[in-house]
């Protein structure tokens, strides 16, 4: 049932909001495989009757049955038959519509950052961001986008030190009251791969963005206002960055290339941590097998910037969904991984049968006013490729004389899974549109010369079908376009990296989730996207770097509301805060495949909730000599870790534990547990002074786990208690697996809760085996 739960697509586009008021959804989990469609809507038919008193009560309410993936209906309702409705056999939740806005960049409005009309909430309480400055290390800005403007912001604060270094197109004037820094670095680049060469690389010898990359980033974090933006009429509306008032520090650490070198890296933390910055956001980093932290640049200068009380916010990776690829992962980093939301974009895929289906698409140029001939791609296998070369459109598998002027319809198979490789194989061998048949995720390929939609294994086959039964098979695509409240969300997005962190599995890690699918943001129109459409002014982009922004932004709110909070207060906010459901009350699922209940390896503690965050009511806090204590249980060299510390080696690590578990984290992750174990935690009051609260467990299958205390008092003088957690193994003698609970302190206001995560070992499993 769970693993329907992403497919649980909200139909109701059509609905005014006067209709919408008393519209509600039955849904009933996954549908029998013995029932047909037909028979499944039949049965919604007659428990409607059986409610409403009949037949035609039934058809008139009725709005959609859901009958092919899971089972379910809508229908319009009065609240006490809704209510009635509920408690009906086979029906696992009732909720209710809800009436939707449209507008952009939606990822904000999704997770409920209001615009500053709005009177209550993290967005207006923290006023905007103002005053926070956001340290982004990528590959540079391109300052005159409107989403940088400095209008009704305030002079640069007293206290920053930076500055705008000159270089190819790029002077001080660059900058204004929001671009308050920008620098580059090419050192280390030019080292190793010798000088950059602009003839050859576009690109530009300044903290100028040639990429797009950088201005994405930038722009999701802190971008002001900038109306009537779109991706070529996409996702039209007000695009907006988390903190609209922040200040933005611009440090080029990456090039056109794709490179980004050590060196170049950790000059930026230093600079960074130089001039004043209170977040640093890094979508970037290093694929597995992940270095040691004490090796690790990134997690080095990421260390120093922590301890002078800077936030480090990073990109989890996108080696998803496999277990063990999230990077990034010291503890005393946010790393971030990837949700949808609850907007797509769709176009119509007319056969020539008259059948219509839809499918995901970006593309958004004109389309011809005929229908074209459509060719299945193992059809036109060039003749030194294999059928599944060409069944998936690999490189170089077509016919290009027989693909000319037709559109192709390709399948994904494990060796090709990607919808770009086959539009470019499918463009070169002068195919005019593609259709790619996939496992249907949520992040929609770019296609910008040649038209592609995408859509899943089923709708696939059926064209497969009509294409093979007919002499002459034609198909027309309609235009794209964006359906927003119509696809449940958040979902963890299928390439976002997943736990537990190889490194050190005791340390759970992503920390959270945030949007990172299919995301408008400004871009760079240095250079062309492509040849049909040339420049823009604002992309439509997916990944964790586009997930690290929005937290980024969210933690320049948070350090505007909070500006005395740790870094590791920040995180605790964030991951207490953080919420496990979708936005109708669902548990969040992973596009993986097949679709799962996520998880804390998905999305560690949950998917950001910023106003919740706010106001956690406590926090699991600690400084930087915990985290060197930390580096010592890990067993390094006293030496490197007092490197790091900067502290003498006789006292570096004199008082370390001989294990992690204790690390104050919101979070606790034991990766073995044999028979019986406990843990310390402490907390921070950060709410009201006189507040009790009260531990609730939820036990991890298979564990036993006991708080003590389990009540917890704090007053005017008793700002942080102490508690410890004991788990102890029920299956002893069975090497088990990781299983989930959670541990929530509630205070009737608050509920602060940290995701447990256990793994039951048999004390010499890998010996006997």
């Amino acid at each position: 049932m769970a693993a329907l739960l992403g497919l649980f697509f909200l139909l109701l586009l059509q609905l005014g909001p006067s209709s919408c008021s008393n519209v509600y959804i039955a849904y009933m989990g996954e549908r029998s495989p013995e029932l047909r469609p037909a028979l499944v809507r039949d049965a919604h038919h007659g428990m409607l009757a059986a409610l409403l008193g009949s037949e035609q009560a039934a058809r008139d309410a009725i709005l959609y049955s859901y009958r092919h993936g899971f089972s379910g209906f809508a229908a319009t309702l009065t609240d006490s038959q809704a209510a009635r409705l509920a408690d009906s056999p086979g029906v696992v939740r009732v909720v209710r519509n809800r009436v939707l806005d449209l507008h952009t960049t939606r990822s904000w409005d999704f997770m409920r950052v209001m615009s500053p009309s709005h009177s209550a909430g993290i967005l207006s309480n923290s006023r905007l961001g103002e005053d926070s400055i956001i340290g982004v290390l990528d590959t540079g800005i391109w300052p005159e986008s409107a989403s940088f403007r400095d209008d009704g912001i305030g002079e640069v604060p007293r206290r920053w030190k930076g500055r705008c270094v000159a270089g190819d197109r790029f002077n001080a004037s660059n900058c204004n009251r929001k671009i308050i820094g920008a620098k580059w670095y090419i050192r280390g680049y030019e080292a190793e791969y010798g000088k950059m060469n602009t003839t050859d690389i576009y690109e530009f010898m300044s903290a100028r963005d040639a990429v797009g990359h950088g201005t994405h980033t930038a722009s999701t974090a802190a971008g002001a206002p900038v109306a009537d933006a779109s991706f070529r009429g996409l996702a039209s509306g007000v695009a907006r960055g988390g903190a609209p008032r922040a200040r933005l520090a611009v440090y080029k650490v990456c090039w056109a290339t794709g490179d980004c070198t050590s060196a170049d890296i950790l000059a930026a933390f230093d600079d960074a941590i130089h001039d004043g910055v209170d977040v640093l956001s890094v979508s970037l980093g290093q694929a597995p097998p992940l270095p040691a932290y004490v090796d690790d640049v990134l997690s080095i200068g990421s260390f120093h910037a922590v301890a002078r009380g800077i936030a480090v916010v990073c990109s989890a990776g996108n080696s998803g969904p496999y277990s063990e690829t999230v990077i990034n992962s010291a503890p005393w980093i946010v790393t971030v991984a990837a949700g949808t939301i609850d907007r797509t974009f769709l176009a119509k895929i007319a056969l020539g049968n008259n059948s219509t289906y839809a499918g995901q698409t970006l593309y958004s140029g004109a389309h011809p006013g005929r229908s074209m001939s459509l060719v299945y791609a193992e059809d036109i296998a060039s003749n030194d490729a294999d059928d599944t070369d060409a069944r998936s459109c690999t490189a170089g598998s077509l016919n290009s004389t027989l693909a000319k002027g037709k559109v192709v319809l390709c399948f994904q198979t494990r060796a090709q899974r990607s919808a770009s490789v086959a539009v470019e194989t499918v463009r070169k061998a002068r195919g005019v549109g593609v259709i790619f048949a996939q496992f249907l995720t949520k992040d929609i390929a770019s296609s910008f010369d040649v038209p592609c939609v995408q859509v899943d294994y089923q709708v696939g086959t059926v064209i497969l079908a009509y294409t093979t039964s007919m002499r002459n098979p034609t198909v027309q695509f309609g235009s794209a376009k964006t359906v927003l409240g119509e696809v449940i969300g958040p979902e963890v997005a299928y390439f976002s990296s997943r736990g537990p962190s190889s490194l050190s599995p005791s340390v759970l890690k992503p920390d959270i989730a945030a949007p990172g699918v299919n995301i408008l943001a400004a871009w760079t129109p240095a250079a062309a996207v492509s040849s049909a459409i040339g420049s823009v002014s604002f992309k439509i982009d997916s990944g964790t770097s586009m997930s690290c922004p929005h937290i980024s932004g969210v933690v320049a709110l948070l350090r505007s509301l909070h500006p005395n909070w740790s870094p590791a207060a920040v995180k605790s906010a964030l991951v207490t805060t953080a919420s496990v459901h979708d936005t109708y009350g669902f548990g969040i699922v992973s596009e993986a495949a097949p679709y799962s209940q996520a998880n804390p390896f998905d999305y560690g503690g949950g998917h950001v909730d910023p106003n919740r965050a706010a106001y956690p009511g406590l926090v699991y806090d600690m400084g930087a000599s915990d985290y060197v204590r930390f580096l010592c249980s890990m067993g390094y060299n006293v030496s490197a870790i007092s490197s790091v510390a900067q502290q003498r080696e006789t006292e570096t690590c004199q008082h370390a534990p001989k294990t992690q578990l204790d690390l104050n984290l919101p979070s606790i992750a034991v990766p073995e547990l044999r028979g019986r174990l406990t843990v310390s935690r402490t907390v921070t009051n950060v709410g009201s002074a006189l507040s009790e609260y009260r531990a609730r467990v939820e036990a991890p299958p298979g564990v036993d786990v006991s708080v003590r205390p389990s009540l917890l008092a704090f007053n005017s003088t008793v700002r942080r208690l102490a508690f410890k957690v004991t788990f102890r193994a029920k299956l002893v003698k069975v090497q088990g697996r990781y299983t989930f609970g959670s541990l929530t302190w509630e205070d009737g206001v608050h509920a602060v809760r940290i995701p447990l995560v256990v793994r039951t070992m048999v004390g010499r499993f890998y010996a006997n085996s």
